[in-house]
């Protein structure tokens, strides 16, 4: 059986539940065959050399974790600077915050390749890699450069931007000519998937071979759409957990009176939080019955505080929870509760299960979990109702969500008002069908296909 190879720019010990996402996404098959994951360690060496960086091997199990060190100017650049100054609001739609002229893309070429190099050394022949994430677009491409003949996927958690706004980074081409080198390419929605094939036959005059694969460059590729998904009986176990337990019976009890609102997402632009509290106060304002009754907990986890955008969306989101708070708060009803700090994941199923409605309402998102998780610790019998903005990719998916745009503060704040008032028997109906949908295509689903089609695509 060939060995599974992980690449993304972070490292987790698959054996921690607690870890989620790539951990619980890719743990069993990377311990079933003993495999190899490797990324940055998250330690950044004050004074180091550009392009250089200490390898590390622990062993978690059968897993080896294989993590390389950063040096400041190295993160500065490649990390904070063109990954999440460029790539990131690019991808995201957000021309308008990226900064093509600050000089980070040689240091994100710099990295890649120092990573090349040293997974380079940890390889055997019949190795599989799977490699994650706008932060190592161009690995593959070094990688070759070195030699490596072994079979590399690439899958892209963020969204795909329509070709006119991928055409607005300086070094698009670049990018696009180092996915050819890569034997399969993943996204998560068919919309990412279209735009893809838009931008290879528009910019780089690929030819479309079918099947969803393109030559372009002197290779070929295949692209295909794989959502992500969640362990939805590992999440649902955590629902009965003691702290999920704990915290479920703690807020049933304080918020006895009320209907509570739930958002639950990183402190990031793309989240569309300052229009989801917008929104909130216009359902306040145009439906008066909700006063003394509806409160929204909002938790906004710390992300990339070191960033000015960050510090002044922080700022903004401070500013309208206190303006909210002020106009509409009484002595024992404070309309929202803002934590902005993390909530341990054993505690969040609880606090999903008794909210009546979570708004899940991102400006874009790739996927969202958020809005599966919510959807797989509710009661059957009582569930909470699930409002989803339609740019996120999960939207593709949970059409029985309540769909929303964003951008809408009075729809949002008429759809939040027919998620309060919706009956029981449509909340149950709603609520079985998008837990199918979330059962059919887990995580266990996503890593499967993807490896499946890997393993299958056409080499060259």
């Amino acid at each position: 059986m060939s060995r599974l190879v992980v690449v993304s720019n972070r490292v987790a010990d698959p054996r921690k539940a607690a870890a989620g996402g790539l951990a619980v996404a890719l743990g069993d098959a990377l311990n079933t065959a003993g495999g190899l994951w490797f990324g940055w360690s998250g330690t950044v060496i004050e004074g180091g050399a550009p392009g250089e960086g200490e390898l590390h091997q622990q062993k978690a199990g059968t897993v080896t974790l294989a993590t390389v060190d950063l040096c400041a100017e190295d993160h500065a650049d490649y990390y904070l600077g063109y990954s999440n100054s460029v790539l990131w609001p690019v991808f995201h739609y957000r021309l308008d915050l990226a900064r093509f002229d600050a000089g980070y893309f040689g240091a994100y070429r710099r990295v890649n390749r120092l990573f090349a190099r040293q997974l380079l050394t940890l390889l055997r022949p019949d190795d599989i890699i799977w490699v994650h994430d706008y932060h190592l677009i161009p690995l593959a491409d070094e990688l070759r450069a070195l030699g490596a003949t072994q079979r590399i996927g690439f899958f892209l958690h963020v969204p795909l931007p329509p070709q006119q706004l991928l055409a607005a980074i300086p070094q698009h081409e670049w990018l696009m000519h180092a996915l050819f080198a890569y034997d399969l390419v993943g996204f998560q929605s068919e919309a990412d998937l279209e735009n893809f094939s838009r931008y290879v036959r528009a910019e780089a005059g690929a030819e479309d071979l079918g099947d969803n694969y393109y030559k372009a460059f002197g290779r070929t590729v295949q692209a295909g759409a794989f959502p992500i998904g969640i362990d939805v009986d590992e999440f649902a176990a955590l629902t009965h957990g003691k702290d999920a337990r704990e915290m479920y019976e703690r807020m049933k009890d304080e918020y006895s009176r009320r209907q509570l609102l739930l958002g639950v997402e990183r402190l990031d632009y793309s989240k569309g939080l300052p229009q989801r509290l917008r929104a909130f106060k216009a359902l306040l304002k145009k439906y008066p019955e909700n006063l003394r009754s509806a409160t929204l907990i909002q938790i906004a986890s710390p992300s990339r505080e070191a960033m000015d955008t960050y510090t002044d969306l922080l700022q903004e989101l401070e500013s309208l929870c206190g303006a909210i708070n002020g106009d509409f708060g009484e002595l024992d009803w404070m309309p929202v509760r803002y934590m902005h700090r993390n909530v341990a994941r054993k505690r969040l199923p609880g606090l999903y299960r008794v909210a009546r409605v979570a708004l899940v309402t991102p400006l874009r998102d790739g996927m969202n979990l958020v809005a599966k998780e919510f959807i797989a610790a509710q009661d059957p019998a009582d569930p909470g109702v699930l409002i989803l903005s339609r740019f996120a990719g999960a939207a593709e998916q949970l059409k029985d969500a309540l769909l929303v745009n964003p951008y809408d503060t009075d729809g949002m704040a008429d759809t939040i008002q027919r998620a309060l008032q919706m009956p029981l028997q449509e909340r149950q109906a709603r609520h079985q069908t998008l837990l199918k949908n979330i059962r059919e295509q887990d995580v266990h689903w996503w890593r499967m296909t993807f490896l499946k089609a890997l393993g299958a695509a056409a080499r060259g």
